[in-house]
């Protein structure tokens, strides 16, 4: 073989430099094509497409160079075929390989399992086995010794390794992470001061997106240094917790109910494990509480904090429990307190306001007949009634009470809405029936009638005022009117005769307990015994 076959020619190097960039052309020209007249919206097709249509081209484009007539027209030396050869030996290794990756990539995906390989990883593996195989292919079909390559690749290591210490130390970092399952794609994390779920990360960063829809770049070094909390493992449950402080004259025992009862009515916290709520110390104007729940999704963290510390005020005004405040609040605190020692428990206006409310109710009314919307007591008797009910504020979402419990007290709506809900089976299957209260309606008074269990939820749809009827103020109105007894234990009776059949749906109800709320003298005797707790 002579000098000049053992050497490429200019010609022949500009042919390699054709076919490659040749190739790069048809492969980005092929992709658009392909995908201006083949919608794929499947996944794993798009992948194949991608991963093996420039190894595919390449090999194409350099297969036509190896036609006779073309390397005869354009005087190509025998050194242009070894090196074409070579070219395309490590292009069909580059597509078995490839093709190979695209097959484990669409199974893990088919089968909606994340790749067990980090991408930095995966990535820096091929990267390997692609220099190998080049380094075997220059040595053995091209004839080229790499000893030098090897020399100058230790060297220029060396070099880039000064350069890049701070890339090198984000891969490093990066691999350990992944290595060391810290956090993957969707977790929700905390680094430093930086909190968000995890949008991508890669050999280099971790991109996160906060709570203001901001994106944060955090390098991987960076991240392995600080402390990370990962809020999405071991599982989806993370506890939050609320601090609050009461006055000393709250007793602990109902601030602590309160505490747990707020948490408990969001729909977001989880009832298993239940909320807890904790004293942590007794302080110079009052007692800290901390009231502790779990929740699942910790991407509304701020709603369920919101939602529980609102239900939290709510709670506290209604039971009377004071949060520490101002002066000019303390005052305002002893002129009420002290209108309550002197007999005049309500202002006024709010006397005047629970008259105007009972009064346009349908309670202490007639629902059918005749006498449908006349009082059964007289205006006078109700003005009176009306001074002794509690006036209260309810949130929306609060649970006033649950199907099946125990209670002896009904409410009227002054304003609002409440939602009840009554889950009942029928042919071995549950049902769930919704109703609503709107102003003037009542609610749970099946309950104060029968001493049955409830036989609905109440919810609070939205902020509401109710006023609350117990009863000992219901016996107090019975001592004056006797008659008022035996009228609406037949009213009662009545209607839930005309409702057995649907009560005998309502599992928590016995057969005793529809039985006795359907019998006017079981009812009577019922409303009868009120009287005994007055005296």
């Amino acid at each position: 073989m002579s000098d000049t076959q053992n050497i490429l020619s200019s010609l022949d190097i500009v042919i390699i430099f054709l076919v490659i960039f040749l190739s790069a052309g048809v492969f980005f020209w092929f992709r658009s094509l392909f995908y201006r007249f083949f919608k794929l919206e499947k996944k794993i097709p798009r992948y194949f497409i991608n991963r093996l249509a420039f190894p595919g081209v390449f090999i194409a484009i350099s297969l036509i160079f190896k036609i006779k007539a073309i390397k005869k027209t354009l005087s190509l030396t025998q050194k242009f075929d070894i090196y074409l050869d070579g070219i395309l030996l490590f292009f069909f290794i580059f597509l078995f390989i490839r093709l190979i990756d695209a097959f484990f990539h669409a199974y893990y995906s088919h089968r909606k399992l994340p790749f067990p390989l980090p991408r930095i990883l995966h990535g820096l593996m091929l990267g390997v086995v692609y220099l190998i195989t080049l380094f075997i292919i220059m040595r053995n079909i091209l004839g080229i010794n790499i000893t030098p390559f090897l020399a100058t690749s230790a060297i220029l290591t060396m070099i880039l390794g000064l350069a890049f210490q701070g890339t090198l130390s984000n891969i490093i970092s990066g691999m350990s992470l992944h290595f060391s399952k810290s956090f993957t794609r969707g977790d929700w994390i905390q680094v430093g001061s930086h909190e968000g779920k995890v949008i991508d990360t890669n050999w280099r960063e971790t991109r996160i997106i906060d709570r203001a829809s901001n994106i944060i770049v955090l390098p991987n070094n960076l991240i392995s240094q600080e402390k990370m909390t990962n809020f999405s493992r071991p599982d989806a449950k993370t506890a939050l917790t609320i601090s609050v402080k009461a006055g000393y004259e709250a007793p602990p025992s109902s601030v602590l109910e309160a505490l747990r009862e707020a948490a408990a009515n969001v729909p977001l916290v989880i009832k298993d494990p239940e909320p807890q709520a904790f004293i942590l110390s007794y302080d110079d104007f009052g007692i800290s509480y901390l009231v502790k729940f779990w929740i699942t999704d910790f991407e509304r963290k701020n709603v369920i904090l919101s939602e529980v510390g609102r239900l939290i005020w709510y709670k506290f005004r209604r039971r009377g429990i004071e949060i520490p405040v101002s002066v000019q609040d303390k005052l305002l605190g002893f002129v009420g307190a002290w209108r309550e020692i002197e007999g005049l428990p309500l202002y006024e206006e709010d006397r005047e306001g629970n008259f105007r409310d009972l009064i346009n109710s349908s309670f202490l009314r007639y629902q059918e007949g005749e006498r449908a919307g006349e009082l059964l007591v007289s205006e006078e008797e109700v003005k009176e009634f009306s001074k002794l009910l509690k006036r209260a504020r309810y949130t929306a979402g609060e649970v006033l009470f649950k199907q099946g419990e125990r209670g002896e007290s009904c409410y009227i709506v002054a304003r609002g809405r409440i939602r009840g809900e009554i889950v009942y089976e029928e042919r071995g299957k549950k049902y769930i029936s919704e109703f609503r209260v709107e102003k003037g309606g009542i609610f749970g008074e099946m309950s104060l009638f029968t001493g049955m269990p409830r036989t609905a939820t109440g919810i609070v749809e939205e902020e509401s005022e109710l006023l609350e009827i117990g009863a000992l103020d219901f016996a107090r109105l019975i001592k004056k009117n006797p008659s008022l007894a035996e009228i609406i234990a037949e009213i009662v009776s009545e209607r839930n005769r005309k409702n057995m059949e649907f009560l005998k749906k309502i599992r928590e109800l016995s057969s005793k307990d529809i039985e006795q709320s359907c019998s006017k003298r079981s009812i009577l005797s019922r409303l009868k015994s009120f009287l005994i707790r007055t005296v």
